[in-house]
């Protein structure tokens, strides 16, 4: 590829985004902020012009010093999987996005989901749930609710049908919002840190509008509220001496506990995208963590050369992503040292004492605790390693093929 080849682009979608452009492929989830000439560049390829002739026209009109190396321009293009030919040969494409899910969930069915009015229901329901817990403080669930049966059983599997089951439907309204959107959407395993976590791969929600955006990524959250709250207004018609009663106040926490994990921003949870796209940040984690490693060389190391990478950003996104920066490493610090200090003694004694039941000879009943207890643990524990070595992978093919295409 050179100034004299002519190159035919995939279909490519794209929204403006203050002094910058959003563009990318809708097919393969791959999206960047381009400058205006970037795009000007795009306009002219589609055109016909050559790489070389985009150059001189781009050039005649740029300041000396100034003038655009289209060349390396289509080479990250290349590299971005933008690129479908190069002189009528077909070009690398970028890796395959996996399939979307619940293909049978079609944009023209969802488009209610985007209505401006929708986003009151859920503020509706919580509104007049809180009210209803200020008039009767009583119905306010506790820890305690959780044992809402006499039969530990029951309230495991209780526990796992209800929470699953929110789980699934907060996954379930962030695709279906960014699939009312034109975004395909994909429901997945993932890893935060230590923790195994259900996620909703809604990549191309960039290109939407910001209302659009923010409904997608608060769409979960307004699933849980909407769930808790009426719990909550069922808990005022039943009697507080039933088995219902005592269901739906755990209800209550099943549905209104995981919105902590939501607030936990330094695992680029729900909240974290609102954030991301509120202070306009292009990628707060990313650069936030850039920021973290940068000081944190320069207190090992005491002095250090290397420019503080935020300071290209502009002050307000600067602003953001230092005060970010300094919160993924507090978040990540506090998440891992309460893993080292509960969660893994915890863990340990419960694999010791399972076990010893099932070496132990004891009863069927201890052999049979033993035997379950050791295959869910080790169901979950394999899932997190497959899941943390597929994004491992896919993250080291892509940055693979990237050095390809600029090699």
């Amino acid at each position: 590829m050179g100034p004299h080849s002519r190159v035919r682009l995939h279909p490519l979608n794209r929204r403006a985004d203050g002094t910058e452009w959003i563009v990318g492929r809708r097919e393969s989830r791959t999206f960047v902020a381009l400058p205006p000439e970037g795009v000007a560049v795009l306009d002219l390829l589609v055109e016909g012009l050559s790489v070389g002739a985009a150059q001189a026209r781009l050039a005649a009109g740029a300041a000396p010093g100034e003038e655009p190396d289209v060349v390396e321009f289509v080479r990250d293009l290349l590299a971005l999987g933008f690129v479908a030919e190069v002189d009528g040969q077909p070009a690398g494409s970028g890796l395959p996005a996996a399939p979307a899910s619940l293909p049978g969930l079609r944009p023209e069915r969802l488009g209610f989901l985007l209505h401006p009015s929708l986003p009151w229901i859920p503020v509706a329901l919580v509104g007049t749930a809180v009210a209803v817990l200020l008039a009767r403080p009583e119905l306010t669930p506790t820890y305690r609710d959780l044992l809402w049966s006499p039969y530990g059983t029951l309230v495991v599997v209780s526990g796992l049908v209800v929470g699953w089951s929110v789980v699934l439907l907060h996954e379930l309204a962030h695709l279906a919002v960014a699939r009312a959107a034109g975004v395909p959407g994909r429901i997945g395993f993932g890893t935060r840190l230590q923790f195994l976590v259900v996620q909703t791969d809604i990549s191309g929600i960039e290109l939407a509008p910001r209302r659009h955006r923010l409904t997608a990524y608060l769409a979960g959250i307004a699933v849980n509220l909407s769930i808790a709250s009426v719990a909550v207004l069922l808990l005022a018609l039943t009697s507080p001496s039933s088995a219902g009663h005592r269901f739906l106040a755990a209800t209550v926490l099943w549905a209104g506990l995981p919105l902590a994990f939501q607030c936990m921003v330094f695992m680029r949870t729900d909240v974290y995208f609102v954030l991301q796209d509120l202070t306009g940040c292009r990628d707060l984690y990313g650069d936030g963590r850039a920021h973290a490693r940068h000081l944190a060389r320069r207190l090992l190391r005491r002095e250090t050369a290397e420019r503080d990478p935020s300071r290209v950003l502009p002050a307000g996104e600067r602003r953001a992503v230092r005060i970010y920066g300094l919160v993924l490493v507090l978040g990540t610090t506090a998440c891992l040292g309460a893993f080292a200090a509960f969660t893994l003694p915890a863990e340990v004694r419960l694999v010791v004492v399972a076990w010893g039941r099932l070496s132990g000879g004891g009863s069927a009943l201890d052999v049979s605790d033993g035997v379950l207890t050791l295959a869910a643990f080790a169901a979950v524990h394999i899932i997190w390693l497959v899941t943390r070595w597929r994004d491992h992978r896919t993250r080291r093919a892509e940055t693979n093929r990237r050095n390809a295409s600029d090699a």
